[in-house]
């Protein structure tokens, strides 16, 4: 070569930064792939048509359900009777319960706003791209970052009296620090199973834990005045 360059072994999932894939061969070996051959199914017309029978069961069950039982449907909007309290539909339950601590604007537009935005915005970063375990890398570094995030967000959400938030943050935050305090080669069990979980496990589970938290108590511990009470006493 007129023009010799240095190259270095690197691993990198970015096609575009690294668009080169060198293979070095050493002597009495040879470039032999191990690979599985896995199982494939066309898409159509085999996917399609299973896509297809799903949606039909569904259907059916749909309609052997609300033939079966009535939907519990209140009577007719009555402008000189307003319910109390007035409850959104149970998928709304947990915006309603944000309502009751954080302003509107708060509540109804940044927290929805930003939530979009992180959906939007977190799949252009290289975050954890391989979905390795968390804290297999920079375990420290992670540690500091993972204190001081909880830490800001729990000072958050006391400052607005917001504590059914807090506890499933608290409950997700000690699983994420038993699974920082696994032994890296630890494969087996609960804890081996949490060590491996990636960033994006954790904050999936945390949203969901949250979502499913808040549409409870909006669902069967808000009386009158959106007041706390408790279900067997109603």
């Amino acid at each position: 070569m007129s023009d010799p360059k240095d190259f270095v072994a690197v691993v990198d999932s970015d096609v575009r930064k690294t668009p080169r894939r060198i293979a070095f061969i050493t002597k009495r070996t040879s470039p032999q792939v191990h690979v599985k051959d896995e199982e494939r199914v066309m898409t159509y017309p085999e996917v399609f048509f299973r896509t297809a029978v799903a949606i039909e069961v569904l259907a059916i069950l749909l309609v052997i359900i609300s033939l079966r039982w009535n939907a519990p449907l209140e009577g007719l909007a009555d402008p000189m009777h307003t319910p109390n309290p007035a409850k959104a539909p149970w998928y709304f339950l947990g915006l309603q319960e944000l309502l009751h601590y954080f302003p509107p604007v708060v509540a109804g537009v940044l927290i929805p706003g930003l939530v979009v935005m992180a959906l939007i915005v977190i799949p252009y970063f290289n975050i954890n791209i391989e979905a390795e375990g968390l804290w297999l890398r920079d375990k420290a570094r992670r540690l500091r970052v993972f204190g001081i995030v909880v830490v800001l967000f729990c000072i958050f959400l006391a400052v607005f009296d917001v504590w059914v938030a807090l506890v499933p943050t608290l409950i997700v935050a000690a699983f994420m620090l038993l699974a920082a305090q696994t032994p890296p080669q630890t494969t087996r069990g609960f804890r081996g199973w949490l060590a491996s979980k990636p960033l994006s496990f954790w904050i999936m589970t945390w949203f969901l834990f949250e979502l499913v938290v808040l549409t409870a108590i909006g669902t069967f511990f808000r009386g009158p005045g959106w007041s706390w009470v408790w279900p067997w006493r109603t």
